[in-house]
């Protein structure tokens, strides 16, 4: 979508930003708008062209927690979009993120290397004012998204108005997964659906089916959770508790008309001692990494009726223990839920 044609869908109010008469609400630009912000901002790094982006003048770029001056890092690299997306559009905070796909330059310049792509714009005044992103360079996760060609419907269906949670309750109940995890006790509040659903990095991660010839493990016996077994069954078997940590918990988006919720956070994996733990049953359990580990995530709940129905997240490995670049140290080490949208 070109500037003209996306201040179109915005409307009127957004042209007064370029100068004409009235000023324009925070709410113009609508989801289309702010969606179409997205093509705006991975068209310009194709083209390495930060004019094309239309850019505050005090824009702020972090990729993968670092930040870069624009111009900088894949704004020199990358080549292509793809078309895998999956939007949490929030218009009231007038911020889009989107789990998409990029390629970029391979060693052989007549080729392509694929990748991911975690994207959060904030959107003031008629511009790009912050630009936040985590890379994935994989090929074969670019190949696993691209194959499904879109996210599952789930992800498009509208929650009927009068069954609409609030921002904070649809927050609170996506956090209740991190919480849930963290405290590992197989007892918490697990509002998980029965057609609850998670995909790692495009990897079906619960309720795959049990291979021919083999048995179904048995949380009771078990060390390692199993990617067999549901969303419930997971956490209850208490096997998740090498996640340590899960901390720098950013909800960024919130999309109350679908029932989306998009958080940015980093489990910590700290090994040692904390590898070996009692899991609900009484049994004792050594498993986990041996070694500091952080996974850096993006992660999407599908939330209606206090539910969770659908989990997507991107992982990737950073330095352990570090910080998204958009909080302080003492907010990157918490583990309270950080509402940056600003809007209850």
């Amino acid at each position: 979508m070109t500037v003209t044609k996306r201040l179109l869908a915005c409307g009127a109010g957004a042209f007064a930003l370029l100068g004409g008469a009235g000023a324009a609400s925070a709410q113009d630009c609508g989801r289309e708008c702010l969606e179409g912000w997205v093509d705006t901002y991975l068209d310009a790094l194709i083209d390495n062209d930060p004019a094309a982006a239309n850019l505050a003048d005090d824009v702020r770029f972090t990729a993968d927690g670092q930040l870069l001056a624009i111009g900088d890092g894949i704004w020199r690299t990358m080549k292509g979009k793809g078309t895998y997306r999956l939007f949490v559009t929030d218009v009231p905070a007038q911020q889009v993120t989107v789990m998409t796909t990029f390629t970029e330059d391979a060693s052989d310049p007549d080729d392509a290397a694929g990748g991911a792509i975690a994207l959060r714009l904030k959107i003031e005044d008629g511009q790009i004012a912050e630009i936040e992103q985590m890379e994935i360079r994989n090929q074969s996760l670019y190949d696993r998204l691209e194959s499904y060609g879109r996210p599952r419907e789930a992800y498009f269906e509208t929650v009927p108005e009068d069954s609409r949670m609030s921002r904070r309750d649809l927050i609170e109940t996506a956090n209740k997964y991190f919480t849930g995890m963290q405290m590992n006790d197989g007892k918490g509040d697990y509002p998980f659906a029965d057609d609850c659903d998670r995909f790692e990095n495009g990897t079906l991660t619960t309720n795959q089916p049990t291979p021919e010839g083999e048995t179904r493990p048995d949380p009771a016996t078990s060390t390692n959770y199993s990617a067999q077994w549901s969303c419930r069954e997971q956490f209850e078997s208490g096997l998740l508790h090498f996640v340590a940590r899960i901390r720098d918990r950013r909800y960024v988006a919130v999309d109350e008309e679908r029932g989306l919720v998009w958080a940015f956070g980093f489990f910590d994996h700290m090994g040692g001692e904390t590898r070996t733990f009692t899991i609900p049953n009484g049994r004792e359990v050594t498993a986990g990494p041996t070694r500091p580990w952080t996974w850096y995530i993006a992660e999407v709940f599908k939330v209606e009726d206090g539910m969770l129905h659908e989990i997507d997240a991107y992982l990737k490995e950073p330095p352990y223990g570090m910080i998204s670049g958009w909080s302080t140290w003492e907010e990157g080490m918490s583990d309270e839920i950080q509402n940056e949208t600003g809007i209850e």
